[in-house]
C-alpha cells in the first residue's frame, strides 16, 4: 500500500509539472484517421497499411467546406513555445512558395497568373517589399531557381501546360524579360492543374510534377495496339489516353530536353521537394476519392526512379482498386508502398524539409506539409499543417499536427493552408488560400 501511495503522489506531481505530458500523444489504427476535432499542435499519428478499411466500409460522402472571412482575433495554433504571427494578408489566392537564396520569398498566385517576391529582413514580422515579379502566366505554382547554391542564374516556373524561366539576378522583385520557354507542352487540360519543379541535387535533371486528368482514370478504354504491345514499351504502370504522362513525376534536363519518366502511378504528386541532407526526391499526394472516408490515404514519401506507386488499379501496395478489378494484375508485386500515410481525403499540396537552426534541434531534416482539406469525407479533415517524422534521413511513418486552427466548425473554415517554406532566418511560412494569407512561425 505504501508503494502505491508513492506511485499516485508522483503521478500527481509530474502532471502538475507537465512533465507526464512530455511524450506526445500517438494515434494509431483507427483511432489515427480521426477528424479535425481530434487536430491539435502535438497530436502524432501513425496510418499503416494494415489498418485501412474495406472498400466502402462508409459511404463516399460529398462536403465541401465553406470558406468564411477570418473571424476576429483567429490565429492558428502552434505547439507550446512557438509563436505564430500574421506576416502578410490581401494577397490573391497565394499557393507555393519558395524562398531564394538571398532570402526574398517567391509566392505563386494561381488564379491571376502571378509571381509574387516578399521581401523581409531577418527577424521581421512583415515584408518590406511587395511586388509583382512576373505575371501573364498560366496557372503558375511551382517555383525553382537555378543551379543550386548561392548565385542562381535563373527562376524557373512551371504553369499548367509549360515550364518558363526568367534569368535572374539575386535581389531581382521583376522579371528582366519576357519569359523564356523551356517545356513547350506539359500534359494538361482535364484534372488536376498544378505542376510542382525540382532539380536534382547535382543540378543535372529537373523534375516535373503532373497529375492525373481524373479520379479513377475514368474513360481511359484501352491502349492502342493492345496491352502487352503498351507494357513492352512503357515504364512500369504507364497509364495512356487521356493519362499518358500523367499520375507522374517526368524527367527533363535544365534546358528542357525530355528525358522521359522518372516515377509512375502517383495520381497527384502537389508538392515536390529535395531532401537537403539526403537529396532523395519526395512527393506530396493526393489519392483517389469515393471508396469511403478513410480510402485512400493521401501520402507523403521518398519517390524512387523507375518506380510504381499503384495508381489507378492498386493503392498502398497490392490493394486492388475494385473499379480495376483483375486488369492489371501484372503489376501488384511491383508496387512501391509510400512512406507516410495521411488522414484520408486531406489533400496533402506544399512541402518542404527543415534545414535552418531556428526550431529545437530535433526539428532538423524533418519534413512540413500543407494539408489543404477535405471534401470527399463525412467528417473533416486536413486544413492545417503536419510535420513529417524522419530518422537518420528516412520517413519514420509517424507524423505530427503542428499548425491548426483553420477550422470553424463542421462547415465552415477560414484557411486552406497550400505552401510551406523555411524563411532566411529559420522561420517556417505557410501560405493559405481562403483568406490570401502568409502566416510566419518561430521559436523565440
Amino acid at each position: 500500500m505504501r508503494f502505491h501511495h508513492g506511485l499516485s503522489t508522483l503521478i500527481v506531481m509530474l502532471a502538475c509539472t507537465g512533465e507526464a505530458h512530455a511524450q506526445p500523444e500517438l494515434l494509431t489504427g483507427s483511432e489515427a484517421f480521426g477528424d479535425w476535432r481530434a487536430d491539435r499542435p502535438g497530436v502524432s499519428r501513425l496510418i499503416r497499411p494494415e489498418d485501412l478499411p474495406r472498400p466502402g466500409a462508409t459511404p463516399s460522402a460529398v462536403n465541401s467546406s465553406r470558406v468564411v472571412s477570418r473571424p476576429r482575433d483567429a490565429a492558428p495554433q502552434v505547439p507550446a513555445g512557438f509563436k505564430i504571427e500574421l506576416f502578410a494578408e490581401g494577397l490573391s489566392r497565394p499557393r507555393q512558395l519558395r524562398v531564394a537564396p538571398n532570402g526574398d520569398i517567391f509566392v505563386a498566385e494561381t488564379g491571376p497568373g502571378n509571381i509574387r517576391v516578399l521581401r523581409a529582413a531577418d527577424g521581421a514580422a512583415k515584408p518590406s517589399i511587395n511586388e509583382i515579379y512576373a505575371s501573364g502566366l498560366h496557372r503558375p505554382f511551382g517555383i525553382a531557381f537555378f543551379p543550386s547554391g548561392d548565385n542562381p542564374q535563373w527562376v524557373y516556373v512551371a504553369n499548367t501546360d509549360s515550364v518558363v524561366r526568367f534569368p535572374y539576378r539575386a535581389g531581382d522583385t521583376q522579371a528582366a524579360g519576357k519569359p523564356e520557354t523551356v517545356v513547350a507542352d506539359l500534359p494538361h487540360g482535364w484534372g488536376h492543374s498544378t505542376r510542382d519543379i525540382v532539380f536534382t541535387t547535382d543540378n543535372k535533371r529537373m523534375l516535373v510534377s503532373v497529375g492525373s486528368a481524373s479520379n479513377d482514370a475514368e474513360g481511359m478504354g484501352n491502349p492502342a495496339g493492345g496491352l502487352p504491345s503498351w507494357i513492352g514499351g512503357h515504364p512500369p504502370g504507364a497509364s495512356w489516353g487521356s493519362e499518358t504522362d500523367r499520375a507522374d513525376v517526368l524527367a527533363f534536363d535544365p534546358a528542357g530536353k525530355g528525358l522521359g519518366v522518372f516515377a509512375t502511378g502517383i495520381r497527384n504528386c502537389v508538392g515536390l521537394a529535395v531532401h537537403p541532407d539526403t537529396g532523395d526526391v519526395y512527393c506530396s499526394t493526393n489519392e483517389r476519392d469515393g471508396l469511403g472516408d478513410n480510402l485512400v490515404p493521401d501520402y507523403v514519401t521518398r519517390v524512387r526512379e523507375g518506380a510504381f506507386y499503384g495508381w489507378p488499379w492498386f493503392y498502398i501496395g497490392g490493394n486492388e482498386d475494385p473499379r480495376h478489378r483483375e486488369e492489371r494484375p501484372d503489376l501488384k508485386v511491383k508496387i512501391t508502398i509510400p512512406d507516410v500515410l495521411l488522414q484520408s481525403h486531406s489533400a496533402s499540396l506544399g512541402l518542404t524539409f527543415y534545414n535552418a537552426g531556428a526550431f529545437p534541434a530535433e526539428y532538423r531534416g524533418d519534413g512540413f506539409a500543407a494539408e489543404h482539406g477535405s471534401w470527399n469525407r463525412s467528417t473533416r479533415t486536413g486544413y492545417k499543417v503536419v510535420r513529417i517524422r524522419l530518422k537518420d534521413g528516412v520517413p519514420t511513418g509517424e507524423y505530427q499536427d503542428f499548425v491548426t486552427g483553420f477550422v470553424v466548425d463542421d462547415s465552415r473554415v477560414w484557411g486552406r493552408p497550400v505552401g510551406v517554406a523555411v524563411a532566411h532566418d529559420g522561420a517556417l511560412l505557410v501560405s493559405e488560400d481562403g483568406n490570401g494569407t502568409i502566416w510566419r512561425i518561430t521559436h523565440p
